[in-house]
């Protein structure tokens, strides 16, 4: 099956045959014999211009023979020959194949992988720019039935070139699993000029292996396979596998291909090969199968029997039986087919006896039973417990769903089968059987074989699909299981939505005890949820060591799944347009009225179930409700009490970030680190941290996969492939779909935030810690993940700031489910008020003051007010007011001098009427004073006031007293008595 056979060699040229004299010449001296037909092919030259061409003879071992036979005129350019035959290049005619061989006329089948066919090439290196990694192991191996690619971070590439006569196709199966591993096919010419395709990425596999075909030009074409792996976990790949590589326009092959062992041609003219029948084999080249012997088995396909050992207990399995007429089942065992054991021999195992015969057990809830045989759905508006069909009371709706408790025959919408483990092919066969009170994984053909179990649900109920709800919980699936092993055995839960592929959700390994898991639902679609077993991963030979590894699973219930059976009702909303519908967003159920109301403020509803006020969820620390009160969420604003001050925080300019932490490398030295992305706050809440998990690159090769989360975390290796840029995004994970709260407290609701993580914190301004919750579960984090961000404020970090992970745990986590960063950031710092500047006032210069605010050092706030302006007024200086001072000194000693000579002269007046008083004083007691002309008897007072209050100068008012005295030197003022008047 080499390259040969197609005459596709580049090596075929204009120049051919002159070429082909000169390379087969003798060496000088040395005598060859005569070539036989057995030590030359033919070959034909390339055609000319008129589409004309040579036949020459072309010795499989160079300078062995001479006297090949002369150059002949080949057929035409146009030549080709069809299915089932081949060129004979002796006649230049085409010939049916015999029997034991195929041909496809105008193509070559590489469908046998015991090695590398003639002309596959591979080869690895490391293309993320690393030296240190060795990548010489990881390279495309045969298997037999296919090709397995690398699963390691290095790059692997598959290589085969071919020159076609005309256009055709290269078309091949694929089974490409795990997309952690990037998978791409391309196709280049001569000139290395890669061929333009839509895309040429691969999709992952879904069910089974994919059909791939590529259009090929006329002329050179270099097929080129490549894989890239790059997930860091410790979880083993799976590989990408290839097989039935077919190449057509090639005109004509010159040979026929044997049928590969465990195949067989019966006729002439074949142009495929049939499998041989199970407990038949066959050689190389066969034209029929032969049987094995009796104490021999093969399975279909086979190359060669193998004897059967004898029957044991791992080579049977029990089930129940449908319910009978009677409504009675029984326990019956069954040999595991194929059969591949000897009952027998004298050491081999007899299939147990049946049990007997035991009441069927009840339908499961939702079920009821019709001619005491089959489980009946129960009508729309009715709910069972199993038994009997009763309709919803009053007021109530049938809660849809399927509970599948009870296992006496395998529910509708579920279907089991068996995957292999070595072709990854569906085989014949039930993966899982029911036994009353569970279901349980059976035996395959092989311990490394997948039992496989499907449940779809086309749809869930919704009664506002059009309204776009955050956190909205459309369903939930929980099943109870367990596992017993002996070896590293795998149970794979995975979900598919409509129809993509498979995504695992969680996975166990080993032995685990009884135990439940939950899965929620957001999105409303088509749903397809598998289970899948696998006893050992190890490629070992056909046969059964491991039949008594199973797991169980004894019960699976989905919520508000459509056109799904009721166990129960819940209460309906009244005073709606509909007889029976649920609430708008925002409303619960009152359980005595079954009327609509509105949830309190700062409350949400969790899920669509809402009975009753107490299901109204209050929100945390610094989170109100959004509109349709489906989540809480924080607008960007916050107010924290700093003892008697009241800080206000908006955080508007740091809504959402994209960073990177430290890098990391592999044993290979390949270098990769984690990306975080954060939606803080704002949006009412919705999710715009967005994650990607699969290939893209800066050109965009289509739709990638992505997760929506408030934060979450990819795994990203860079990468330089043929000049492009490559951005491999694995591992998309949700640290938080809930925001909790946001407050300065170091835990809440069991969510801690160490201070010794991030030391530094301000002790007037303590850091603001936004808590956010993820709901999804896995075995190292049974409780979920969870994310506390710090807001610290550096006035030193503008615009959007930093965002740092602990000094100790370089990938934001110490154990994988609490995760920390601390933000850094201008926008971080409290709003700024008047509390946070103090006022300046400059000294007095040439009569003006100035007035200057300025912020306390150092400045702690962003935002908020701004600093009041500058402000100029006019002073006086101090000259001023010593000259004012001097001379309000003057004035009041002035004032004081004139006081102190008014004061005098008003004592020495005082004194005089004293003195006069005392003369005019009686000699004895009670006589009366003695008449005296010169003194004034009456109206004396009158008189001195009539003096003295005369405004005249004070030298007039001297020269008047002066006048008025006597020679004596008394005054002489008029006497008046009582009984008469004195003129003057």
């Amino acid at each position: 099956m080499g390259a040969a056979t197609i005459l596709s060699q580049p090596h075929a040229c204009l120049c051919f045959l002159s070429s082909l004299m000169l390379l087969f010449t003798p060496l000088q001296g040395q005598i060859l014999h005569a070539c036989k037909e057995s030590e030359y092919h033919y070959e034909y030259t390339e055609c000319d211009s008129d589409g004309t061409r040579w036949r020459v003879a072309v010795p499989h071992t160079p300078g062995l023979c001479t006297g090949l036979p002369d150059p002949v005129k080949g057929t035409k350019c146009s030549f080709s020959c069809t299915a089932g035959q081949y060129l004979d290049m002796t006649l230049q005619e085409c010939t049916p194949c015999v029997k034991g061989t195929y041909s496809l006329g105008t193509g070559i089948h590489f469908d046998e992988w015991t090695e590398l066919p003639h002309g596959f090439r591979t080869f690895s290196d490391n293309i993320f720019g690393t030296e240190n990694g060795n990548c010489n192991m990881s390279q495309w191996e045969p298997r037999g039935e296919y090709v397995a690619s690398n699963n390691d971070e290095c790059t692997a590439t598959l290589i085969y070139s071919v020159n076609l006569k005309q256009e055709g196709t290269i078309s091949f199966e694929y089974l490409y699993p795990d997309n952690n591993i990037a998978f791409e096919f391309f196709v280049q010419n001569n000139q290395c000029q890669p061929r333009e395709e839509n895309s040429r990425w691969m999709s992952t596999t879904k069910n089974g292996w994919n059909f791939h075909q590529v259009k090929l030009t006329q002329g050179t074409n270099v097929l080129y396979w490549r894989t890239m792996a790059y997930y860091m976990g410790s979880n083993i790949l799976k590989p990408v596998l290839l097989r039935n590589i077919l190449i057509t326009g090639a005109a004509y092959t010159s040979e026929c291909f044997p049928c590969k062992p465990g195949t067989f041609a019966p006729s002439t003219g074949a142009s495929s090969c049939q499998l041989c029948p199970q407990n038949t084999f066959s050689y190389r080249g066969a034209s029929s199968c032969i049987p094995c012997e009796s104490d021999k088995y093969s399975a279909a396909g086979s190359a060669s029997c193998t004897t059967r050992p004898p029957c044991t207990d791992k080579d049977y399995f029990y089930t129940h039986l449908p319910c009978d007429a009677n409504g009675e089942t029984k326990l019956v065992y069954k040999w595991i087919e194929p059969k591949i054991c000897n009952s027998t021999m004298e050491e081999a195992k007899e299939l147990p006896m049946s049990g007997t015969q035991i009441k069927c057990p009840p339908c499961n809830p939702g079920f009821h039973k019709t001619n005491s045989t089959i489980c009946e759905p129960c009508p729309l508006g009715m709910f069972s417990n199993g038994t009997t069909c009763r309709k919803c009371p009053v007021g109530t709706q049938a809660a849809q769903g399927f509970e599948y408790k009870w296992w006496n025959s395998l529910p509708s919408n579920m279907k089991s089968t068996i995957m292999s483990g070595r072709n990854f092919e569906y085989q014949q066969g039930i993966g899982w059987e029911v036994a009353g009170d569970f279901i349980y994984t059976s035996a395959g053909s092989s311990d490394n074989d997948y039992m496989i179990l499907t449940l779809n649900i086309p749809a869930f109920s919704s009664h506002q699909l059009s309204e776009k709800r955050e956190s909205y919980e459309v369903a939930h699936i929980t099943f109870v299981f367990d596992m017993k092993c002996s070896v590293n055995c795998q149970l794979l839960f995975m979900k598919a939505m409509n129809l993509e592929t498979n995504s695992v959700i969680e996975s166990w390994n080993g032995t685990r005890q009884k135990q439940s898991y939950s899965h929620h639902l957001n999105s409303n679609a088509n749903t397809t949820f598998t289970w899948a077993f696998q006893r050992t991963s190890a490629q070992t030979d056909e046969g059964r060591k491991y039949t008594a590894d199973v797991a169980k699973i004894y019960s699976i219930n989905i919520t508000n799944a459509k056109d799904g059976v009721a166990s129960w009702c819940h209460p309906c909303a009244v005073g709606t347009d509909s007889e029976c519908i649920a609430c708008p967003s925002g409303h619960y159920i009152d359980k005595k009225t079954s009327s609509c109301i509105s949830c309190p403020e700062n409350t949400y509803l969790p899920s669509h179930l809402y009975f009753g006020e107490e299901t109204c969820t209050k929100c945390g620390p610094g989170t109100k409700n959004n509109d349709k009160h489906t989540l809480c969420y924080n607008d960007c604003h916050l107010t924290v009490s700093a003892g008697e001050k009241k800080l206000q925080y908006d955080f508007s300019l740091l809504q959402n970030i994209t960073f990177a932490g430290k890098p990391s490398f592999t044993s290979k030295g390949v270098k990769f680190y984690h990306q975080f992305s954060i939606s803080l706050c704002g949006n009412q809440g919705q999710k715009l941290a967005t994650c990607t998990q699969n290939v893209s690159d800066t050109q965009g090769l289509g739709n990638e996969p992505s997760l929506n989360s408030y934060v979450c975390q990819s795994t990203i290796i860079p990468s330089n492939v043929a000049g492009q840029n490559i951005f491999m995004s694995s591992q998309a994970v949700a640290l938080g779909d809930q925001l909790i709260g946001v407050t300065t407290q170091a835990k809440l609701e069991n969510i801690t935030s160490p201070m010794d993580l991030f030391p530094g914190e301000h002790a007037a301004t303590k850091d603001i810690i936004f808590y956010y919750r993820s709901k999804e579960v896995t075995q190292s984090c049974p409780y979920g993940r969870t994310t506390a961000i710090r807001l610290r404020c550096n006035p030193h970090k503008t615009g959007v700031g930093t965002v740092s992970v602990p000094s100790n745990c370089s990938e934001g986590t110490c154990d994988g489910c609490a995760f920390h960063f601390l933000w850094e950031a201008q926008q971080a710092c409290p709003l700024c008020t008047a509390h946070d500047f103090q006022i300046i006032t400059s000294v007095c210069q040439h009569g003006i003051q100035k007035t200057t605010a300025m912020w306390h050092t150092p400045k702690m706030c962003a935002g908020g007010i701004d600093l009041p302006p500058q402000t100029i007024s006019i002073c006086k200086t101090s000259d001023f007011w010593l000259k004012v001072g001097v001379i309000g000194g003057i004035c009041s000693a002035l004032g004081l001098t004139v006081l102190t000579g008014y004061f005098w002269k008003k004592n020495q007046y005082l004194e005089y009427k004293y003195s006069r008083l005392m003369i005019s004083a009686p000699s004895k007691e009670g006589e009366l004073p003695a008449a005296d002309s010169c003194a004034i008897m009456e109206g004396e007072d009158a008189e001195d006031e009539l003096l003295y209050s005369t405004r005249q100068s004070i030298l007039r008012k001297f020269i008047s007293f002066s006048e008025k005295r006597s020679s004596d030197g008394f005054d002489c003022v008029p006497l008046k008595s009582s009984g008469e008047h004195l003129d003057m």
